[in-house]
């Protein structure tokens, strides 16, 4: 097969159907930064729970005055149903799940609560005796919240015993579904693209119809006939996928790790690294995509 003559066949259809090659490359952008973003989401969503479930604690918060339930009958914990509770995080049965713990006294408990809610009405209404007493507890493995759970639950001055990853669960299932979300956009405008790929190889063949039929008179194989149509989707396809690629690189440097990490100092985020990762797979999406798309255009032009 003559490359020389692929290519300048190739070029020539690029160059006769350059209002439907800017239509591809435009839309293998878009889809493919949807998936780009899709697969950003996904990592941060890791990174993200990686990083903020070690440090999920089990709150056990005592009675206060207010609290309702059977284990708060005489209110406010006593000093013996704090003790009781101590003894038992120090106990053979809890103390190898756990890292470390502190304890919160209303006072604390409140001056946390003001700076939490500063300039918020609320503070106002609120005193350091409504506020719970509360041991916050790491575990060594965050995962086996459980234990402590049932252990503790039901004694005798603990109004609740509360593991934080619930709170961090309900986050990242609204991540999640705005990561489903960008993957679901990202492929209904993926079958736009394989769409648009193939009507613009069919109309470039169909511009071609006699030049084809003499290359078929002369004994050209259909691989040889079909490579240039194909070389056109593939680069149309792929300057779409550069553009896409450099989208998602200017989105973690700008955005992310400009704009949200001078913000959000305390989060995980993703970083040029992932983005690196994700711009070749762009690459091999958008090109796989176009390959399958002509190939599957052309055969069936020149079965017709």
């Amino acid at each position: 097969m003559r490359l020389g003559l692929v290519l300048s066949e190739a070029a020539n259809g690029l160059r006769r159907n350059a209002s439907m090659v800017v239509s591809v490359v435009l839309v293998t952008f878009i889809s493919l930064t949807f998936v780009g973003a899709a697969i950003l989401m996904q990592m941060q969503i890791g990174q993200m729970k990686n990083f903020w479930y070690d440090k999920a604690q089990v709150g056990i918060y005592m009675c206060s005055d207010i609290s309702p339930g059977e284990t708060c009958t005489g209110g406010d914990a006593s000093p013996e149903q704090i003790a009781a509770v101590e003894a038992q995080l120090k106990s053979p049965t809890l103390a190898p799940f756990i890292d470390n713990y502190y304890f919160e006294t209303h006072e604390q408990a409140f001056e946390n609560f003001k700076k939490q809610f500063a300039g918020n009405p609320v503070a106002d209404y609120v005193t350091a005796d409504q506020l719970n007493q509360t041991f916050w507890v790491n575990l060594k493995d965050p995962s086996q919240s459980a234990v402590l759970v049932e252990s503790l639950s039901g004694v005798a001055g603990v109004e609740n015993v509360a593991d934080q990853r619930k709170y961090l669960d309900q986050i990242f299932s609204v991540l999640n579904v705005a990561s489903y979300t960008a993957i679901g956009i990202a492929g209904l405008m993926l079958i736009a693209a394989a769409l648009l790929i193939a009507t613009t190889i069919r109309l470039s063949a169909f511009s071609r119809r006699r030049e084809l039929g003499i290359m078929r008179l002369v004994g050209a194989s259909n691989r040889f006939i079909q490579t240039p149509f194909i070389l056109e989707g593939v680069f149309a396809a792929l300057l779409g996928s550069l553009l896409a690629g450099g989208a998602i690189v200017a989105l973690v440097y700008f955005f992310v790790q400009g704009y949200l990490g001078a913000r959000l100092t305390g989060f995980a985020l993703v970083g040029m690294d992932d983005a690196l990762v994700v711009v070749p797979i762009l690459l091999v999406v958008g090109a796989v995509l176009a390959a399958f798309s002509a190939n599957f255009a052309i055969t069936r032009y020149l079965k017709v």
